[in-house]
């Protein structure tokens, strides 16, 4: 069956998209929180890759958790018992790589908070979106169910003050899940990031996603964008590089400037500098969903495949098994409603 699965388009898109946000996140990792002048100083070019990536993976991986043991239907309390049950894999070797919103919310979590209240006080970040790429892989080809779910298990680390953080997350997941379809393109994609985003609550995301969309077509050179976006920073940055206002803005001007390629998306998030892994690892997945496992570059994919401790290949084949498992229940319920009609 395996062998089956693996000639599918689905497979295909799916191991794309883990593979690509592996990649997205390695190749971002030396260029975190730095300026694109000093990039150039120091590193040239930055254009390979030498590393399993960050916590931006991690938390991937366990998002992944999550939505496997509930056959796709995971909450923020399923995705928060998996922090729990999997301490170490935040606690751990990569501990330091973790940003203080995560941390405080699994300390919270262990010692006195339910899931619904653990968010309470937290700062702005990415740490759901960086990772939410598995929940559009789960509802692919559905990016406002898709969307739907992100926005619960967002809630996890992000509310109420900090809740553009949630219509970030629900913008790259709905990405990932529009990229799916057989006759996606970057338009259907980048429009299905901004009609996942809730019109009234999210206006502030909106516009901002908006804004560098309309910043990336008029410059439409990579490097001229990058100079148009650091000389108007006060329009484009926060006081926090990893702020979803930010980050999510970025991504998605930089997947269309790089029209959907997977390289080209990643590489550009590198040498953007800022929050770059997470830029990265974001577009990464998105493009890898558009284009595929078999457009990135071999060389590429098998050195990610060698560097990560976690069988991508195989995970592709949980979350497709996630999914199947989650349409089917959703079959039953459309029998039933049909009985009643």
């Amino acid at each position: 069956m395996a062998e089956t699965l693996h000639t599918t388009l689905y497979f295909e898109k799916a191991l794309g998209s883990l593979i690509g946000g592996l990649i997205g996140d390695a190749i971002g990792t030396p260029t975190e929180n730095m300026r694109y002048p000093d990039i150039e100083d120091r590193f040239g070019w930055v254009a390979d890759f030498d590393c399993d990536g960050t916590d931006d993976t991690v938390m991937k991986y366990l998002l992944a958790e999550a939505l496997i043991r509930t056959q796709g239907y995971a909450t923020y309390d399923d995705w928060a018992q998996v922090w729990l049950d999997k301490w170490d894999d935040i606690f751990g070797d990569k501990v330091n790589k973790f940003f203080q919103s995560v941390l405080h919310t699994a300390v919270k979590l262990r010692r006195h908070s339910i899931p619904r209240m653990a968010a309470l006080g937290n700062m702005p970040s990415s740490s759901s979106a960086m990772c939410i790429a598995p929940v559009g892989i789960v509802n692919a080809c559905n990016p406002r169910q898709a969307a739907d779910q992100a926005y619960n298990l967002a809630s996890l680390i992000h509310i109420h003050d900090v809740s553009f953080c949630q219509d970030g997350a629900a913008a790259i997941a709905a990405s990932v899940a529009a990229a799916f379809h057989p006759k996606a393109s970057v338009d259907s994609i980048l429009n299905a990031a901004l009609d996942a985003v809730v019109p009234v609550s999210g206006a502030e995301m909106l516009d901002l996603i908006t804004m560098a969309l309309e910043t990336a077509d008029e410059t439409v050179d990579y490097r001229k964008f990058r100079q148009t976006v650091y000389a108007n920073e006060e329009h484009f940055f926060r006081r926090l590089a990893c702020d979803s206002r930010e980050t999510i803005p970025m991504t998605l001007a930089l997947f269309r400037l790089a029209e959907g390629d997977v390289e080209k998306t990643v590489t550009y998030g590198a040498n953007f500098g800022r929050d770059a892994d997470t830029i990265s690892t974001m577009g990464g997945a998105i493009a890898g969903a558009y284009r595929g496992v078999n457009e990135i570059r071999s060389d590429w994919v098998s050195k990610a495949r060698q560097l990560t401790s976690v069988d991508q290949d195989e995970l592709a084949e949980q979350l497709i098994a996630t999914a199947r498992a989650k349409f089917d229940s959703q079959e039953l319920v459309r029998q039933d409603f049909a009985a009643i009609m």
